[in-house]
């Protein structure tokens, strides 16, 4: 959150206007799916292009925002971490071993 308690996935110019989170879920508003969807990604990775680590950033900041959500709606069905991490994070480094 920043200091107007808006959430980065809020404020970000880049992400796809019509595949955005719904929170606290972390689903996919226009989908239904496991926030970021595949549309999001893609409109991620086009939005991000040559700016890989600042997507990262980005990322890694929403990752922190969903723990903090889906600990605060069920602390004790927040599931495993390792399976938030590579929901947000481990598609871009995936993405990028496939391009090599």
């Amino acid at each position: 959150m920043n200091g107007d308690g808006v959430s980065a996935a809020e404020v970000d110019p880049k992400l796809p206007s019509e595949h955005v989170p719904l929170r606290p879920l972390w689903l996919c508003r226009a989908c239904g799916q496991p926030w970021p969807c595949g549309r999001a990604k893609l409109a991620l990775l086009t939005s991000y292009q040559g700016n890989r680590v600042n997507l990262l950033l980005y990322l890694s900041g929403c990752l922190h925002e969903a723990i903090d959500d889906l600990h605060r709606l069920n602390p004790s069905t927040t599931g495993d971490v390792r399976n938030l991490f590579d929901r947000f994070l481990g598609w871009p480094a995936r993405h990028r071993s496939r391009r090599r």
